[in-house]
C-alpha cells in the first residue's frame, strides 16, 4: 500500500520532488541519492506485498529507482505528484516479476531437473520496521469500508484496471475510482496521524 505525502510547493510553483527530478535530469547523483532515502522504504514495501519474496522485491525496488535514474525525464510534473508516479511505476514491475516468475515457473515444471533456490533473509531490523509498518497498514485498510476495500485490494494487490474493478463489482466506473481515491486519502491521513 502507498500513500502519498503532501508536500509544500518551492517558489516556482513545483513540489520539492519534482525540482530533485529536474536535477536527475542533469545526472545530479545527491538529488537520486535524496529521492532514493526518501521512497525507497514505501517503495519496497509496496514491491514486498505484491511479490511476497524478500529477494525479488529488493531487485524490482533496484530496477525501479535504476529506471529513474535512467529515465527521469518520463515523469511529468504537470500530470500529478511524483510519488504516486513512483509508486505506479513500482507497481507495474513488481507485477511484471510476478508475470516473469509464472512463466518461469511453468517452464520449471516442464524440466526434470530440480534447481534449489537461494533465500537470503533480510536485516532483523529492516524486517521488524516493515511488520509494524505493514500491522499498521493492515489496520487501517480494516477501518475502511468494504467497498473501499476491496475496491484498493483489487487495484493494488491483484493487478486490476479501474474498468475491470468495476467489471467485477458491478459498479458504476465513476464509484470504483471514488472509492479508491477516499479510500487512500483515508489511508494516507491515518499513517500521517502514527508519524
Amino acid at each position: 500500500m502507498f500513500l502519498a505525502v503532501i508536500r509544500p510547493l518551492d517558489e516556482s510553483g513545483a513540489s520539492p520532488d519534482a525540482a530533485l527530478v529536474r536535477l536527475l535530469l542533469q545526472n545530479d547523483v545527491s538529488a537520486f541519492e535524496t529521492l532514493y532515502d526518501k521512497y525507497s522504504r514505501i517503495v519496497y514495501s509496496l514491491v514486498l506485498k505484491i511479490v511476497q519474496q524478500s529477494g525479488p522485491a529488493e531487485e524490482v525496488v533496484q530496477d525501479v529507482f535504476l529506471q529513474l535514474w535512467r529515465n527521469s525525464a518520463q515523469y511529468d510534473a504537470a500530470r500529478g505528484p511524483f510519488v504516486p508516479w513512483l509508486m505506479t511505476l513500482a507497481r507495474n514491475r513488481a507485477l511484471d516479476t510476478l508475470r516473469l516468475k509464472s512463466e518461469r515457473q511453468r517452464r520449471l515444471e516442464n524440466q526434470t531437473d530440480e534447481l534449489y533456490s537461494v533465500v537470503v533473509a533480510p536485516q532483523y531490523e529492516r524486517e521488524l520496521d516493515e511488520k509494524r509498518r505493514a500491522e499498521r497498514v493492515r489496520s487501517l485498510v480494516g477501518e475502511l469500508n468494504p467497498q473501499q476495500k476491496r475496491a484498493i485490494e483489487l487495484a493494488y494487490f491483484q493487478g486490476l484496471s479501474h474498468t475491470e474493478i468495476s467489471e467485477e463489482l458491478k459498479e458504476p466506473l465513476g464509484t470504483v475510482k471514488s472509492w479508491i481515491r477516499n479510500g487512500l486519502i483515508r489511508l494516507r491521513e491515518g499513517l500521517r496521524a502514527t508519524t
